[in-house]
């Protein structure tokens, strides 16, 4: 299988597609550099505009888009204290201390070569880690992968944080929207209610769209003002390859931040954030100097940047192997693979593995082009995308949504779609609803529902086909302790603190 991963690397070397993976990084950096954007969102409105592309080229774009609006998100964080995706809070913590110091440019390429050294080894991880997880996976029958699909909305569900209740709506809604169409086996309409249009399902693409788009595009209308900009005029620059000696003594730092955002990224429903604050914090206690965090640190961005960008391909590895995603990216970029034929899962390492591979590699090498397309570019250029009106940025994101969507069956019944399921996502956001176990929910309701039905035709309608087997026994049990254990330790919690009552 490692066979596959050295013949994929000429192709991916070719023209369109390393030119995708540097339009992507490109792009990634703007859209992370600007407040109320993510890696998420941007995504989510590339997703149409591919359907011309080849898998790889799109795939690029993807990854590329992934690794530099990671490293985007540092930007403000450093120079106005606004994160610009939330994996950027912990960055803030001391990038924008150095900044009001005069060492601003300093943090931004501290944050750009520790989000490089996460990427890199984030890439490396999903390389060595996803095909003999793949061949793992292939022993799994019908009531395995159910069972699979089962755990993976009960992870991002209960793992989340929050309100499970909240959680458990969400995905039950997803499920219910995978539902919508014909039945596959007997060909009987459900919840289409005469509509034609969607007698085939809800298209995923419509349903990101305006899930993850429309919410952050209503909230730059609902706050017009743009942000101050007196701090992206002085940044106090010198060449990064010129301090590259200095940050040596962060090695460290990022060697603990790497294995803190893999393990974390491999966790379905942790993601960046939670990521970038165990590094942080763990950097915080390992340090000879902790009286100094929260006062202008470096080894504090470094710590940050470094955990929040190992996450990124390390989240596709449950992605790609089982069809359950780390974070919300990783549950997008699961459409932006259906969208282009390719089924998440152990069999898509067997049928596509010039693509599944060429994706690891656009991911390592995406993450390595950031110090070059993010060290000067980002501080002297990049930086001032900030001073943007907020209701002109917002305008052209709305222009993009309508156009892509349209453009997928041409059709203005799915553009009404995805302003519905935009006013859903809205709502949900003000509600506090999470909207990954939507996503989620959408992807693998259906994969679920085709595996159960499936299971119970091999066991001629027995249920317990769906527990005979060790696997299945052992995927219960792992189900079953990530629903209760929340639920004690919120008992506990609660119980506790009526004690000290």
């Amino acid at each position: 299988m490692y066979g596959s991963l050295i013949d994929a690397l000429p192709e991916v070397l070719g023209l369109s597609n390393f030119l995708a993976v540097i339009v992507g990084v490109l792009a990634g950096i703007v859209v992370g550099a600007l407040p109320g954007l993510s890696a998420t969102m941007a995504i989510s409105v590339l997703i149409p505009f591919t359907f011309a592309f080849e898998p790889l080229v799109a795939l690029g774009l993807m990854a590329g888009i992934y690794n530099g609006a990671m490293y985007g998100g540092a930007i403000p964080a450093v120079l106005l204290r606004i994160p610009g995706t939330p994996a950027a809070v912990c960055t803030s913590f001391d990038g924008y201390p150095m900044a009001q110091k005069g060492e601003g440019g300093y943090a931004l390429q501290i944050a750009v070569v520790s989000s490089a050294i996460g990427g890199i080894a984030s890439a490396l991880a999903l390389m060595l880690l996803a095909p003999p997880l793949a061949r793992v996976t292939l022993l799994f029958g019908p009531s395995e992968v159910f069972w699979v699909a089962v755990f993976g909305l009960s992870s991002i569900v209960f793992l989340l944080g929050g309100n499970p209740i909240k959680g458990l709506i969400a995905a039950a809604f997803g499920v219910f929207v995978s539902l919508v169409g014909s039945d596959t086996i007997t060909g009987y309409d459900r919840f289409t209610f005469g509509r034609l249009e969607i007698l085939d399902g809800i298209n995923i693409v419509v349903l990101l769209v305006g899930l993850y788009a429309l919410p952050p595009v209503i909230d730059l209308l609902e706050h017009p003002e743009s942000p101050d900009a007196s701090n992206t005029r002085k940044l106090a620059t010198t060449s990064i390859w010129s301090r590259l000696p200095d940050m040596m003594g962060f090695w460290t730092t990022w060697l603990r931040g790497s294995i803190i955002g893999i393990l974390v990224g491999i966790l379905p429903g942790a993601g960046g954030s939670m990521a970038a604050f165990l590094s942080y914090n763990e950097a915080r206690r390992a340090s000879k100097n902790p009286e100094n965090w929260g006062k202008g640190e470096p080894e504090g961005v470094a710590a940050s940047e470094t955990a929040n960008n190992a996450d990124t391909a390390s989240a596709l590895i449950p992605a790609l192997t089982l069809g359950i995603p780390g974070t919300a990216v990783a549950a997008v970029m699961l459409g932006g693979l259906l969208i282009h034929g390719l089924q998440p899962g152990p069999m898509l390492f067997r049928d596509n593995p010039g693509i599944v591979f060429g994706f690891m590699w656009q991911f390592l090498f995406g993450a390595i082009l950031l110090i070059f397309l993010g060290g000067s570019l980002a501080t002297n250029s990049f930086a001032k995308v900030l001073l943007l009106p907020r209701p002109l940025l917002a305008a052209f994101i709305i222009v993009l949504m309508l156009i892509g969507t349209y453009a997928i069956h041409g059709r203005m019944f799915d553009v009404y779609l995805m302003l519905g399921f935009g006013v859903i996502g809205y709502g949900m956001d003000k509600l506090d609803y999470p909207l990954p176990p939507v996503v989620l929910g959408v992807i693998l309701g259906g994969f679920a529902e085709e595996n159960l039905r499936l299971a119970l035709r091999i066991g001629r309608g027995d249920w317990s086909v769906l527990w005979a087997n060790t696997t299945s026994q052992i995927l219960i049990a792992v189900t079953i302790a990530i629903v209760v254990g929340p639920l004690v330790t919120r008992f506990l919690r609660k119980r506790k603190s009526a004690r000290h009552a």
